[in-house]
Order: structure tokens, then C-alpha cells, then sequence
């Protein structure tokens, strides 16, 4: 069966035929869909039929890959996951998930004899072919995580547990009561009230399955592994399978809200004692001031760097048990700091960043096999491509891609890397890459085709690179999307697209829901800056916005568009529009009462336009602390404070006179639905042409699909209504 023809949901949104839900029950015929689409120009139809590789794991030999697959069904108006697996080689093909329900998490265990995964909260475990699918655990709270130990005798198990030290429980006699009584901040988080917290339990695996487990962190109140984004990558093995390294920030309430101080620990299977990889055992926490940025505070002092005050993350072993290497921001408060790779020799607690030389973050990373050196992706100049570097900070890059690699592990195989790739034109697919002397060298190869049987049938706009000079005399890159069925002849209407962020890079990225080939396919030229505060162009360029966020960032939004009126003939300067969501969301609203009548059209989606409320508003206060330096209250204000709330969005108000669309989710607690209601009823109160799209079940994101058609609908009817 050819799997990329298999599909949950096809854009006429065929549902299950489902059978009950058990590992044994009767299997679902899903059936072949072969889909046909109206035209050739993609639609939101098209992109929600698209299956989306999730994650993918090479066996020990190196001769297969099982990697897990989400496909949505518009009707149902949900998503089904299942595992394939495939030859190393891209052949024989197949799904191995045959029920209703979803299987995610596929691992190699036992060698490569079996695969582990998760089915409706337990570890089943099942061959290679699908076949003599077994249960191993029989937990009473369901697992959200699992990592056997190198040994195959232990495993960890991720569960979540009441917590009731932010929230209190509610007296037992109203067991109705729907009120909450909260005692601290970091009462919610990213879109959940915060009432549970994940903890690692380790336990043995038996011939009849595995045991509940051993808390690692009883009695503590602190999280692992991380909210909001945090998965089993937290922890780590030792090689000896001894030992767990695992990340944790050990704050709670006021403290955590303000702080990106998270470690690496080490916990001892045996004495069941914890070290801190990352702090002297006699480290004391640095008091702060919660209502001022850290930049300038004792905690980030020079002597303090050494105690790695920053994010720590992800901790990894070599393959010889002798290193641990992890993920390491250096400062305090500073969520978007350059992310270093960190190695900790074991036997002497030396560290070393081996990274120094790449002037930008690693996004991830895995040991090769030869413990000396560690393979890793950061973005550099749009796109994110690989990087090896050894234990001296050598740093050698190893693929020169149109396109973004978004993970890298061994492709257990002499050497060759296993990663997951997209770009602007094409969604994620699985690819091994064998590095070469030099870049040149180097071959990539990919081993899967989840949806050519659809991308074949769309006409695709093209991309190109664009140097814009700035108004400070800089070279700024910018990616120009020209629409499906280009004709150099026409003039079209012009998108230019805000990032967020505020510092997340305009690289090679495929979206489902903000999708250049779609805007495209809608007529559009789309003008993609990657203006002053992103990555991949030195320190210098990310961490100009920090303090700034209406300064040369705006300048540079408007230089890109400029430019592109001034000398891309087929972009039409009357019909220009500007999009964008969270940090773009908000530079959108301030280029609404600073465009000098450029644009004819606005649309902000979860955008922060009241900065005094978006201070207290949002969870994460270290994000607020470190952008704007100062709580709007307070009396000696840095000035760039000062010009933070002076230049907040709905202090222009009074200039605006464009249409605007305003979207927001309800379920959004970084950047609150108030700011897109304040800014939507601002405008309705001037007179403005306006529309405000509100999801009360949606948060930062849209994760529906429904929802992500009514998305994509309303956003074009909006463009199309003024700017054709």
C-alpha cells in the first residue's frame, strides 16, 4: 500500500469508517484517496489533506526508519496519527497503524527486535511489521512521554500530577465550583490553567510489562519536563543507563515568571541523589528585582555567567559516556539569547562551547558516533542548514540548502544523519544526508514523498532572494513569493509579511497556516524581510530590537516594501497590504498609525496594542522585563522604557484611517485576546472598516481544522475585498 495515498482527510474531508479502539479491535478502513483537486492553485482544502512527518527514528542498524504521521479531517474536525516505517533506501513503504485511534511516539527498543509507542496513555510495543502488538504498561495516569534506557532494563515515563501550590484545590463539599483561588503568578500558562505538572518517573522493565515507577523529582513543585513546549528530549540517558540527565527550572510562582534560569541534572538511578551539572552545590539564587530587566542586574554579571544563569535544555550523553552536551543561553530573562552548545565532561565538570564561532542558534543537535564531535542545524543568512563542529569548537558547515532542516539525529549508518527538511515549497519530508569533505560533497537524499500525489497537481509560486539596503546603510534579506502562474507583464497586489517572534527567523519555512504558496496561489506577491532583531545575521542584528520595537525594525519593514514598489515592476503600489501575527500582529498595528498611506489594508492576528496592559497581561514576565526594561509603573524608567510604552501601538490610534481585520484566540494567555478586542473596538469607534475574528477554543495558534479554514477564508476575503 502506498502510504502517501492513504489519507485521514482528503480535501473533499472523507472520514473513518472506524472500528472500536483497541490495539486489538477490528481495523479501520481508511482506504485509498485519490485526490483530485478542483484547480491548480492551492487552497486551505489542500493544505489540511496534507499528511505532516512529525518525527522519524533510524533502527540500530541503520536499515529502517518508523516515523509517525498526522492526517486531518476537516469534517470530524480532528487529526489521526499513525506510524509508517520505511527502508533507509526510500522503499517499501508502509503504515503500521490500522485503528481509529491514534499511535504516536514510535522508538526502537530491544535492539531493533521491537517498536515502542504510545496508544491511548500506555507504552505498547509491537515487530517492525505491525505484528504481536503487546501492552506494556497498565498506568492509572496516563503516559505523555517515554525514553527506555540504553540496556533496555529501565524506562522513563513522563505522567502528569495535581498541583495545588499556585491554584488551591477546592473544598471537597463543591465538587461544582468552578472558581479558581490563586495565590502567585505563573497561575497559567501558553493556554491551561496550571493544576497539574509533569514529573519523570523511572521504572524496570519485566517480562510482564513495565511497573509504575519511581517520581525522580518527588516532593518538589517543579516541572519536567518544561512548559509550555517541553517533550522527552528534556531527559537523557547515560550510556551506562545508571544515570538521568534532566532539565528543569526549580522556580515556582513570582520567581518562575521572571526567570529563564533553567539546569541540566543529574540524577543517580542508585543513590538516587541529584546533581546540578550547571551550578556549585553551594549556589545560592541571585535576588532580582521582578519589575526591571535582568540585562543590568547581579544575576547576569560576569561572575554570575559562570553559573549558567540562562535557558540550559536538552541534555544529550556521547556515545562513550564520557560528555554530556545540552543547549545553553547564557543570560538570565533572556528567552531569545544565542543558544550555545554546551559539553560537560563528566569525570572533571569542565565545560566547553563548542560553538562560538557560529554566530547564530542551535536549533538542535546529536553526537556522531565517534564522541569527539557533534552534528547540529542553525540558520544563517534564511536558511537552516547542518553544522558539525569537534570538542576544539571547529565549526565546519556540512549542507548549503534552499530549505530548512528542522531536526538531525544518526542515521545509524557510517556516519550519515537523518533529519526531517521543508522549505517554501515543499512541506516535511525525511532525508539522509551523508556529509561530505566539504559542502560541495555532501549528499542529500530524500526518502520520502508524503505529498507529491498532491503538490504534482498545484502550479507553485516561485521564490527569490532579495539584498535591500536599510536606512542605516545595511544589507537586509528579503524573500520575494511571486504568485502561482506568474506574468511579468501584470502588476499584482503586494503582501509584506511581519514576523514574529520577536526574534524568529524568515527562513525556508512551510506553514499550514501562514503559507506563502498559498498566498500566492491567491494572486499575491509577498515581500519577506528578515528586518532588523532576527537571527542568522549576528548577535548584533538579532538583539537591535531588544528595547526598540518601533525603531529600526519598522524602518526596515518599510524599506522592504518600499524598495520592492520602487523596483519590482509587477508589484502594484496602490495595492499593497500588510499581515503579520504576534510580534508581527503588533507591528502591524503600529504601521496602521505610521504608513503614510502606503497600504490599503491591515491584518494583525494575536498582535500585543496596548503595551502598559500587555506588561501584566502576559504569563512569561521575563519576556515583558527584558523587552521593555522597566513595569510601566515605575518612577526612573530606563529611557528605552520610556520609548517602549511612549510608542505603543494604541497611543496612534488617532491616525489610523485603514481597514483592518483583528484575529485572536481566547486561550492565548502570551498575548491576550483583549489586545485584539482593544484593538478591533478602537477602530470600529473611529469609523473604520473593520472585522475582528474571535476563537474562544484556539490559543497562540489555530489547531483546528475547521477553525483553520475559517482561518484561511476570512483572511483572503478580507485581502481580496480591498486590495482587488
Amino acid at each position: 500500500m502506498n502510504i502517501t495515498r492513504t489519507l485521514f482527510a482528503t480535501v473533499m474531508a472523507l472520514t473513518l469508517s472506524a472500528g472500536s479502539a483497541g490495539a486489538q479491535d477490528n481495523t479501520v478502513n481508511i482506504g485509498k484517496s485519490n485526490i483530485r483537486l478542483a484547480s491548480d492553485r492551492m487552497t486551505p482544502e489542500a493544505l489540511w489533506a496534507m499528511g505532516r512527518i512529525a518525527s522519524a527514528e533510524a533502527s540500530p542498524d541503520g536499515k529502517q526508519i518508523v516515523y509517525q504521521v498526522g492526517y486531518y479531517s476537516v469534517k470530524e474536525n480532528k487529526s489521526h496519527q499513525v506510524i509508517c516505517i520505511i527502508n533507509s533506501n526510500g522503499k517499501n513503504n508502509r503504515r503500521l497503524t490500522t485503528v481509529a485511534a491514534s499511535e504516536t511516539d514510535p522508538t526502537w527498543i530491544n535492539g531493533g527486535k521491537n517498536i515502542a509507542y504510545l496508544y491511548k496513555g500506555q507504552i505498547w510495543m509491537m515487530n517492525p511489521d505491525g505484528t504481536e502488538r503487546r501492552q506494556l504498561t497498565k498506568s492509572a495516569a496516563d503516559i505523555e512521554g517515554f525514553k527506555f534506557s540504553p540496556d533496555g532494563k529501565k524506562v522513563i515515563l513522563i505522567k502528569s500530577m495535581p498541583f495545588n501550590e499556585i491554584i488551591k484545590k477546592n473544598p471537597d463539599d463543591l465538587p461544582k465550583a468552578t472558581g479558581r483561588v490563586v495565590t502567585d503568578l505563573m497561575y497559567r500558562h501558553w493556554d491551561h490553567y496550571v493544576e497539574s505538572i509533569q514529573h519523570p518517573f523511572v521504572a524496570d522493565v519485566t517480562a510482564e510489562g513495565i511497573v509504575n515507577g519511581e517520581d525522580i523529582l518527588a516532593g518538589e513543585p517543579f516541572e519536567c519536563p518544561m512548559e509550555p513546549f517541553g517533550g522527552i528530549e528534556q531527559l537523557a540517558w547515560s550510556t551506562d543507563s545508571k544515570a538521568v540527565a534532566y532539565t528543569c527550572r526549580k522556580k515556582t510562582g513570582r520567581d518562575y515568571a521572571v526567570s529563564t534560569d533553567s539546569d541540566i541534572y543529574l540524577y543517580n538511578i542508585e543513590s538516587r541523589k541529584t546533581v546540578n551539572l550547571c551550578k556549585p552545590a553551594d549556589y545560592k539564587n541571585v535576588e532580582v528585582d521582578a519589575t526591571h530587566t535582568m540585562k543590568d542586574q547581579k544575576v547576569n554579571s560576569a561572575e554570575n555567567l559562570k553559573n549558567n544563569p540562562g535557558y540550559d535544555t536538552n541534555p544529550q550523553f556521547s556515545p562513550d559516556g564520557r560528555y554530556v552536551a545540552w543547549q545553553s543561553m547564557a543570560r538570565d530573562g533572556y528567552e531569545a539569547d544565542r543558544n550555545r552548545l554546551c559539553v560537560y565532561e563528566l569525570a572533571t565538570g569542565k565545560k566547553v562551547y563548542v560553538t562560538e564561532s557560529f554566530d547564530s542558534n542551535v536549533d538542535a543537535f546529536c553526537w556522531n558516533a565517534d564522541s569527539e564531535t557533534l552534528s547540529f542545524i542553525g540558520v544563517w543568512h534564511g536558511h537552516v542548514n547542518m553544522y558539525k563542529t569537534n570538542l576544539d569548537g571547529d565549526v565546519r558547515q556540512l549542507t548549503n540548502d534552499w530549505a530548512d532542516f528542522v531536526s538531525i539525529a544518526p542515521a545509524n549508518d557510517g556516519g550519515k544523519l537523518l533529519a526531517l527538511r521543508q522549505s517554501m515549497s515543499a512541506p516535511t519530508d525525511i532525508y539522509i544526508v551523508t556529509p561530505g569533505k566539504d559542502v560541495k560533497k555532501t549528499a542529500v537524499r530524500r526518502i520520502t514523498e508524503e505529498n507529491k500525489h498532491i503538490l504534482d497537481q498545484l502550479t507553485l509560486g516561485k521564490v527569490q532572494e532579495r539584498w535591500v539596503k536599510t536606512t542605516d546603510g545595511k544589507d537586509m534579506l528579503c524573500w520575494i513569493m511571486l504568485p502561482a502562474g506568474f506574468d511579468e507583464t501584470k502588476k499584482y497586489p503586494t503582501l509584506l509579511f511581519c514576523e514574529g517572534g520577536p526574534q524568529s527567523p524568515v527562513s525556508q519555512f512551510w506553514s499550514y497556516r501562514w503559507n506563502f504558496q498559498i498566498m500566492a496561489a491567491n494572486g499575491y506577491v509577498i515581500v519577506a524581510p528578515n528586518r532588523r532583531g532576527l537571527p542568522g545575521f549576528g548577535s548584533e542584528w538579532n538583539e537591535q530590537i531588544s528595547g526598540d520595537w518601533t525603531g529600526q525594525c519598522m524602518k526596515d519593514y518599510l524599506s522592504a516594501i518600499d524598495d520592492a514598489c520602487a523596483n519590482l515592476p509587477f508589484v502594484d503600489k496602490d495595492r499593497l497590504g500588510a499581515v503579520g501575527a504576534s510580534f508581527g500582529g503588533f507591528s502591524v498595528y503600529y504601521l496602521a498609525g505610521h504608513h503614510d498611506k502606503r497600504f490599503k489594508c491591515f491584518i494583525s492576528h494575536d498582535g500585543a496594542f496596548n503595551l502598559e496592559s500587555m506588561y501584566t497581561d502576559t504569563e512569561e514576565a521575563w519576556f515583558s522585563n527584558w523587552e521593555y526594561d522597566d513595569a510601566y509603573w515605575n518612577k526612573k524608567k530606563t529611557a528605552g522604557a520610556v520609548k517602549t510604552y511612549d510608542n505603543s501601538p494604541h497611543k496612534f490610534v488617532y491616525k489610523w484611517d485603514t481597514p483592518i481585520l483583528c484575529i485572536h484566540g481566547e486561550k492565548d494567555y502570551r498575548i491576550n485576546y483583549n489586545q485584539g478586542m482593544g484593538a478591533f473596538n478602537a477602530a470600529r469607534m473611529k469609523g473604520i472598516p473593520a472585522e475582528l475574528l474571535i476563537f474562544p477554543d484556539e490559543n497562540h495558534w489555530v489547531l483546528k481544522p475547521q477553525n483553520g479554514i475559517l482561518w484561511q477564508r476570512t483572511f483572503f476575503n478580507w485581502l481580496d475585498r480591498w486590495l482587488k
